[in-house]
């Protein structure tokens, strides 16, 4: 529908991309059961592939509406602000239930485990090696997309590249180190609760630096094609208070599970 005079919202048209996207979310957790017990990855890399395709055409099509179409007026975009605020405070509850099944468990362990915390037999990893070098490559990341974010406020378009594309070098960095954490990890998912919880927060909060991560590397493509202006670049700041949000998380991760927990 196109925007009329008697109203500052936008009615947005049909589009397939809600449905795709759903097909795709369906189909990659199908294929990630398939992968866990028949060990066949195939229908997870179908899923994959169309949440990828429907991402980048959804993403477009927003781009599209608020660069070239200017439907992403004032009214609209505060709506898009009160939208990401509540999504991270949903993000926020998520991450709380993970907290709170670690803390139930080593506040009070069962005597299955042994009564005592970590449970016996558990090998836990060092807080002052990966872990704390991670540490340091987030908060390293949210000053590097602080600059990025008060460069692209002053119009100054060199150093909003240089913040945008080595916040995604940390995030990036940030990735291999965890991913390397987790193949010489000296218990599993599997080994009692701890195990269990470990591998679900640090996991989850690993997939959001991974999205997160892809949303500055579309803010980088979109700010080098000349979509945002110092008054006009929401996409840019939605990604950069997510990104502040995976900082925050990762500091209660460190402090509780790795220093804390161990």
């Amino acid at each position: 529908m196109k925007m009329y005079n008697n109203h500052p919202f936008h009615l947005v048209n049909m589009s397939p991309w809600p449905l795709t996207g759903a097909i795709g979310a369906m189909t990659m957790a199908s294929g990630l059961i398939k992968w866990f017990h028949q060990f066949n990855p195939s229908i997870l890399y179908l899923g994959i592939l169309i949440n990828i395709l429907t991402m980048f055409q959804w993403w477009r099509d927003i781009s599209r509406e608020g660069t070239y179409q200017g439907l992403h007026t004032s009214s609209v975009n505060m709506g898009l602000r009160w939208g990401m605020i509540l999504f991270i405070i949903s993000e926020i509850f998520f991450f709380i239930s993970f907290f709170w099944a670690f803390f139930h468990s080593c506040l009070s362990p069962n005597i299955e485990i042994g009564s005592i915390w970590p449970p016996h037999g558990i090998l836990t990893f060092n807080p002052m090696h990966i872990p704390l070098l991670n540490t340091a490559i987030l908060l390293a990341s949210g000053i590097t997309v602080t600059w990025a974010h008060h460069s692209l406020m002053n119009s100054n378009f060199n150093q909003s590249t240089q913040g945008l594309f080595f916040t995604i070098i940390l995030g990036i960095y940030f990735t291999i180190l965890q991913a390397y954490e987790y193949i010489e990890a000296p218990f599993t998912i599997s080994d009692s609760i701890y195990g269990s919880s470990f591998f679900m927060a640090t996991g989850f909060h690993g997939i959001h630096v991974i999205i997160g991560t892809s949303f500055l590397m579309i803010c980088l493509l979109r700010h080098l094609n000349f979509h945002f202006s110092s008054n006009h670049h929401f996409g840019f700041e939605a990604a950069a208070w997510y990104w502040h949000f995976v900082d925050v998380i990762w500091l209660f991760l460190y402090l509780s599970i790795y220093w804390w927990g161990n």
